[in-house]
């Protein structure tokens, strides 16, 4: 791929992504490029299609129809070993941590190296504490999952998720559950990562001080369409009643007129609008 010195390169590339759960399409034509160095967030309503989304750009799901690109490769068309190769330039850091229980949190770090390179065992330790100390907690690689809590559990599998210098690093929900002060310390990781290590981020996330801290541009989902891409500015003054409602918490169950809603309980094809 080729860019001039005043255009980022494309990083991420979503064109037209439709995908369906049964018979219920979840993301309808979604578009979106990131750029090399930049934090895009991901942020819609429950059910918008933003987690969705997600699990598509790192390639758990087939898509209806549409394309993905990272780093100027179709995930979708690459062969098997390119698509093992890309994906060890990819970082994930789940929800939940995802950390294995029966492995100690220095070994859980440790296990993309074991399971992706040939280094011996003692560069591999040093590397996998080296990690640890980025995300603030050296000295705790001999500890179980159970002993951390909620903020040491999202920083471990933060570790784990940097350890092969990746250059795409996502989250899903990388604050929730936290309070404010951890969650803050999250978002300067976040931010601390994009610039000394130059990766590029993709954070799904409902948390609104999150997203306008760390953001460099923010996508907004409404049933699985994109509703709005903008800088943290442009977000903050749309007037775009949807937008509002997501950023001042307001309801927006629309009223149901009741033969339309009786007429919906009772059609063949039932499905939740």
């Amino acid at each position: 791929m080729t860019t001039d010195n005043h255009t980022p390169e494309t990083v991420i590339s979503v064109k037209q992504l439709v995908t369906h759960y049964g018979m219920r399409k979840i993301l309808d034509g979604v578009d979106m490029d990131v750029k090399r160095g930049e934090i895009r967030v991901i942020m819609g309503g429950s059910g918008s299609g933003k987690s969705t989304l997600l699990w598509h750009i790192l390639g758990l799901y087939e898509p209806t129809k549409g394309e993905i690109e990272l780093l100027g490769q179709n995930i979708h068309q690459i062969n098997f070993n390119d698509n093992l190769k890309l994906k060890q330039n990819i970082g994930v850091s789940f929800q939940s941590g995802a950390l294995f229980s029966s492995m100690t949190v220095g070994e859980n770090v440790a296990l993309p190296l074991r399971e992706f390179t040939d280094l011996d065992e003692n560069t591999i330790r040093i590397i996998s504490r080296m990690k640890l100390e980025v995300v603030n907690l050296g000295g705790f690689h001999k500890l179980m999952p159970a002993q951390l809590s909620g903020g040491m559990i999202k920083r471990a599998a933060l570790a784990r998720a940097i350890v092969m210098d990746p250059k795409l690093l996502f989250f899903d929900e990388p604050s929730a559950g936290l309070d404010p002060v951890v969650a803050s310390e999250i978002d300067d990781l976040i931010l601390s990562l994009r610039d000394t290590m130059g990766m590029s981020m993709v954070v799904v996330t409902h948390e609104l001080d999150s997203a306008f801290k760390i953001a460099d541009k923010i996508t907004v989902l409404d049933n699985g369409k994109n509703l709005i891409t903008g800088t943290v500015e442009e977000i903050q003054q749309s007037d775009n009643k949807r937008v509002m409602d997501l950023l001042q918490r307001r309801s927006r169950h629309d009223k149901l007129n009741p033969s339309e809603y009786l007429k919906r309980l009772t059609q063949e094809n039932y499905t939740l609008s």
